[in-house]
């Protein structure tokens, strides 16, 4: 039976007896900071066990893809050595929700194995928990297994949790005895040996208890079901195989390892160590990627990152001198893909990614074989066997090399590592941020980053104010705030290289996009950006291919853009100028945003500047502009520069040297931004607003060149429509909207005169509904209104009307209902509006309150308005008791 017909026939069975066949979560688990990966069936099925969340089925069944290289949980030792263990692997598991418990579980467990599978059932034998009589007792009368093949262990053995923290309880393990010939050769071997002849294939977990941080159990809100059952154990129990590896799942991928190694299976002790390691791992990292972990050095991109050496390594060991891995994933893809449609999708990412993690190992790898050779034979002439810590820190910081994979490789020596030692020298390069360039390790921020590059003397050289392109070479790539080798198709990242034309942002002016390409890769550069002297770091997407440290790059900034952005930063100076002439020399700007589409700046005055004003300052800006004047720049002194009447931008800071950029006759000020070569490139300047944005600082806002005659020519159809719609000249369209406005007010005042007349009519016609109770005349009302505004006025005509008397008035506002309560001044006394609608209102699912002579509420309810008018003929009879 194919493992593919194996999946498929667990889910269908389950589906059968009722159970929602559930897909696979992904193998980074989503809002559990607990676990590194998904290490299990019931990860995704947390919350549902702690009762934290309820989904619309009560048992469930998957078939969930794994991983346990890292955290509790963690095989990758073992990967390779053994028949059975693996860092990626797929579980079959049925869940019950509070439905079926430890009974339903077996016999569920039992009736899959021996009728479906037809597994013979005297090679089956279980084990439960030492002090679980329960689960025992079903095993033998609901089961029908014997006393004697019912083996009870302790709680190493038969309790489980999914990590230090969370669902846990006993459990009951279903085992088949491969027989003697694959067993450890002793003759007491027997259920619990850590051989293979007694294979574990499903576990069975009794979900009742809840474990805190500090280790306390506690009983889970319904007792839950929780199995667990390895496709690949099953597949190779089913196919006869001794060995998971020797299955359907295995065999494809490592014959394709034998194809690329020119090393035959099954021959060498050593070399099938690592076949079977390379077949293993190959899938780890192929489901991984797909998941969107990428190697870095950190968190799960750090245990990509060991997974993939170590496969690297293997391939060393059987011979392979150059990156192989890619080409075994794509095997891993062919034979998973219709399973996992996914792994098709990211099929070239994880080509990609896989390729350029181990060319730079392979960079590195001899180099590092050479000194940990070194080092093995001085501590053979010395008698020790143990690697020091310095060792496994240099070895891992200058080659790659993480410290399992340096145990790995010493272990056949007799070696072993000084893992403590080791990270003590861990502890202290993060402690000190001794960032290395070349793909370092960090915990630090990119701003820290920003500084160490600066200190190990790189730096970005600006070409941009003369060329338009350079080629140049990549010194640092930034992910996550992390230095990385390689940025991979898909990535966003910052790129810093040695040379660059394109401006990062400072000094007002934003910084520039583009593109950078290079050979096998092309770049979107979406912001530049100066966050320290020398620095510039472009703001990338990758669009495809891969882009590594030291690949050399073309850099190409989008000049349409840059152009926009010239004519602005440029307008801006002149704008500036003027205003100081035209407004007063106490202008200062006090910040600006120069963009592609438009710029502001903001400067200090004290008023608005009137229509007038900001007139004759557009007016002088543009006759700059015609006059066609160069605009030149000059590298000075700062001290001079301040001499030739420059002047400095708020907020920035100047070093000795400055750049002045002068429009002769207009304008001269210190500035770092890209400009215009003549004013005349600036085609039109256009001032589109001008207003407050604090206490003594204005803000104008203004458009140049294409965006200026853009905004012309809105203007011009927007006068164009308004003159066919009024149906007189563009010259007249003012005129004829001050008539319009004039003769909407006194219409206007007329509607409000019939308003009144209206009101005064209805009010009359109120009064005669009006009741005396005790004496007192009352009028509850139920009335046409808007809002609370007209009922008042409602109220203070009816008043009026009524001389003496208590008025409660009701009205519907859409869903909403709206009461108020008013009494004359000759009766506050003895009744209180406020009094009044605080009883009325609850009837309408409302509160309110006022003073004595008038109070209003409002309410939830306005179908029970009739109610409350009724209720406060009560309530006035009440209180006047």
């Amino acid at each position: 039976m194919r493992s593919n017909d194996i999946r498929k026939r667990f889910l269908e069975y389950f589906a059968g007896k009722g159970h929602t066949i559930v897909p696979s979560s992904g193998l980074v688990p989503k809002g559990d900071p607990t676990l590194l990966f998904t290490n299990a069936g019931m990860v995704q099925f947390k919350s549902v066990f702690l009762d934290e969340e309820t989904r619309d089925y009560k048992t469930a069944v998957s078939c969930q893809r794994c991983m346990r290289a890292g955290g509790k949980h963690n095989d990758l030792e073992n990967v390779g050595r053994t028949a059975r263990h693996h860092t990626f692997f797929e579980m079959l598991g049925n869940f019950s929700f509070g439905d079926y418990f430890k009974e339903g579980a077996i016999k569920y467990a039992w009736d899959f194995l021996t009728n479906e599978m037809k597994l013979p059932k005297d090679k089956l034998w279980v084990t439960v928990f030492e002090t679980d009589d329960e689960a025992a007792d079903i095993w033998k009368k609901a089961a029908g297994v014997s006393e004697d093949r019912i083996v009870r262990l302790g709680a190493k053995d038969n309790f489980w949790s999914m990590g230090d923290v969370g669902p846990c309880g006993p459990c009951s393990e279903i085992l088949i005895d491969q027989g003697k010939e694959v067993g450890c050769g002793d003759p007491a071997c027997a259920v619990g040996c850590d051989c293979d002849r007694f294979l574990e294939l499903w576990n069975l977990v009794f979900m009742q208890y809840n474990r805190n941080a500090e280790g306390t159990l506690t009983p889970l809100p319904r007792q839950c079901i929780d199995t667990g059952m390895g496709l690949e154990r099953l597949s190779a129990v089913m196919q006869g195989k001794k060995t998971n590896y020797d299955s359907d799942l295995f065999l494809p991928i490592i014959n394709r390892v034998e194809d690329i190694s020119k090393v035959r299976y099954g021959t060498n002790h050593d070399n099938d160590v690592s076949i079977r390691a390379i077949a293993d791992h190959s899938r780890a990292i192929t489901f991984l990627m797909t998941d969107g972990v990428l190697p870095s050095n950190e968190g799960r991109g750090y245990v990509l990152r060991r997974i993939i050496r170590r496969a690297a390594r293997h391939g060393k060991f059987l011979g392979i001198k150059e990156p192989f891995l890619y080409k075994i994933n794509e095997q891993v893809i062919n034979l998973m893909g219709g399973v996992y449609p996914e792994l098709k999708t990211a099929s070239g990412l994880i080509s990609r990614a896989t390729k350029g993690e181990e060319e730079r190992f392979f960079e590195t790898l001899e180099r590092g074989l050479s000194l940990l050779e070194e080092e093995i034979r001085i501590l053979k002439d010395k008698k020790e066997n143990l690697i020091p810590g310095d060792v496994l820190f240099k070895l891992y910081d200058t080659f790659g090399f993480p410290s399992d994979l340096t145990a790995d490789i010493v272990r056949k020596e007799g070696f072993s590592v000084d893992e403590a030692g080791f990270s003590k020298y861990m502890d202290e390069q993060k402690k000190k941020a001794r960032e290395s360039w070349k793909g370092a390790e960090g915990e630090v921020s990119s701003q820290e980053l920003y500084k160490a590059i600066v200190n190990a003397g790189l730096k970005t050289e600006f070409v941009g104010y003369h060329m338009e392109a350079v080629s140049s070479k990549v010194l640092y790539i930034i992910k996550d705030g992390k230095s990385v080798e390689t940025a991979f198709d898909g990535d966003s990242a910052e790129i810093i290289t040695a040379e660059t034309p394109f401006y990062g942002e400072s000094g007002g002016q934003v910084g520039d996009t583009g593109a950078m390409v290079g050979k096998g890769f092309n770049i979107t550069v979406t912001d530049t950006k100066k966050p320290v002297n020398n620095i510039f770091v472009h703001y990338c997407k990758i669009e495809a291919g891969s882009v590594s440290v030291d690949d050399t790059v073309e850099l190409v900034p989008d000049m349409e853009r840059r152009d926009a952005i010239r004519r602005n930063h440029t307008a801006t100076h002149i704008l500036h100028a003027i205003l100081r002439r035209v407004v007063g020399e106490h202008v200062r700007q006090a910040g600006s945003l120069v963009g592609p589409r438009a710029f502001r700046f903001d400067f200090n005055h004290f008023e608005s500047l009137s229509p007038e004003v900001i007139r004759k300052i557009e007016e002088e800006a543009n006759k700059a502009i015609i006059k066609n004047i160069e605009v030149s720049t000059d590298v000075l002194a700062y001290d001079e520069a301040i001499k030739r009447g420059a002047l400095a931008f708020f907020g920035e800071k100047y070093g000795a040297t400055v750049r002045m950029v002068k429009v002769e006759g207009v304008s001269a000020e210190l500035c770092g931004g890209t400009h215009v070569k003549r004013t005349g490139d600036i085609g039109l300047i256009r001032i589109t607003g001008e207003g407050s944005v604090a206490s003594g600082v204005r803000r104008m806002e203004a458009v140049t060149g294409e965006s200026a005659l853009e905004s012309v020519l809105q203007s011009e159809d927007a006068l164009k429509e308004s003159a066919q719609i009024l149906k007189v000249p563009r010259l007249e369209v003012p005129d004829k909207i001050k008539k319009i406005l004039e003769q909407q007010k006194e219409l206007e005042r007329e509607i409000e005169k019939l308003k009144g007349k209206h009101k005064a009519g209805a009010a009359g016609a109120l009064i005669d509904q009006a009741r005396t109770i005790g004496g007192v005349k009352v009028l509850a009302a139920k009335v046409e209104a808007n809002d609370a505004k007209e009922l008042r006025e409602m109220a203070d005509a009816l008043r009026v009307k009524l001389g003496s008397g208590i008025i409660v008035l009701a009205a519907r506002q859409d869903t909403k209902a709206l009461l108020l309560a008013a009494v004359t001044k000759d009766l506050t006394r003895l009744f209180s509006a406020g009094e009044i609608i605080k009883r009325i209102a609850p009837v309408v699912g409302g509160k309110g309150g006022g003073k004595e002579d008038m109070a209003q509420a409002g309410g939830s309810e306005p179908e029970k308005l009739g109610e409350a008018i009724e209720f406060a003929y009560k309530t006035v009879e009440e209180m006047g008791k």
